[in-house]
């Protein structure tokens, strides 16, 4: 097999996983984004968090909401709790990494905020103590996942959970419906941006 050959399957098992996911969970993302719209109109915030790339991803998706996504408009409360090494640091060196996103929810959460937990084998535990936390304090929660969704999706209000047990496409498919978020967001807060 040719790398050209090899890149074209791998583009082509992208594409039909972000067409299934969106063919059968497209009312879900939805919801997720109305979810997003209730905190966010009711003052509230996002707290956001996953390990590596679910890492990576929840920084992404903070920045589009703190700064903006493609248009002009006021900042939106989202936060990852992926940056602070001296937390992340201290409370897996203190108590245990399984609780490196929990500490930080019971620190930072309130009722009304959303917690949005990000995994592609949906097994991180760390992602369920922080959704469990959430709970706790009577958040919202939000999760991406993959496979079968696992504990993770099991933990939080609503799932979006990806069909695959291929990480780089689970992570392709979650970044795609972040992105997704992100424009339905403020389609719904900002109707008269898109008008004309």
């Amino acid at each position: 097999m040719s790398p050209l050959t090899r890149l074209k399957m791998m583009v082509e098992e992208s594409i039909r996983l972000i067409d299934r996911f969106f063919g059968e969970q497209g009312e879900k993302v939805v919801e997720a984004a109305r979810l997003l719209v209730e905190v966010f109109q009711a003052g509230g915030k996002v707290l956001i968090f996953g390990n590596g790339g679910s890492a990576a991803d929840a920084q992404h998706l903070a920045a589009e909401f703190v700064n903006r996504f493609q248009l002009e408009r006021p900042p939106l409360a989202a936060m990852a709790l992926t940056t602070d090494t001296s937390i992340l640091t201290a409370v897996a060196n203190d108590y245990d990494f399984e609780q490196v996103f929990a500490k930080q929810v019971r620190a930072l959460g309130k009722p009304g905020d959303l917690a949005w937990g990000i995994s592609t084998s949906g097994n991180s535990a760390n992602v369920v103590a922080g959704l469990d936390a959430a709970r706790e304090l009577s958040m919202k929660t939000l999760a991406f996942s993959g496979r079968d969704g696992g504990p993770v999706a099991a933990a939080a209000d609503l799932a979006l959970i990806v069909p695959s047990r291929n990480t780089p496409r689970v992570q392709e498919v979650q970044i795609t419906i972040g992105h997704a978020l992100c424009d339905l967001v403020d389609y719904l807060l900002f109707p008269e941006k898109f008008e004309g």
